[in-house]
């Protein structure tokens, strides 16, 4: 895709902080400051139905999570009793 030439100013008032936010941006995906808010305007938007089967993902992976801990705690748990149980054997 052809780059058009930028010809148009456009001028915009922020914070201090704002703007050492996107000099920090700018610098990190070394593009100019005026590239940077370019790119981040020009995205595509969001598809709706991507971001609800990503949390729907988040939370299964979130349960999953929980479940195999539990399950973990519960293991070692039955471990020490073993040991602890062996031990007295001696």
């Amino acid at each position: 895709m052809p780059t058009a030439v930028k010809t148009e100013r456009i001028t915009i008032l922020g914070t201090p902080d704002f703007k050492k936010f996107l000099t920090r941006e700018a610098k990190k995906e070394g593009v100019s400051m005026s590239q940077l808010v370019r790119q981040r305007c020009e995205k595509k938007p969001v598809n709706n139905e991507d971001e609800k089967l990503l949390a729907a993902l988040v939370k299964e992976v979130s349960a999953a999570t929980a479940r195999a801990k539990s399950s973990l705690e519960k293991g070692l748990k039955d471990s020490e009793k073993v040991l602890a149980e062996i031990r007295r054997a001696r």
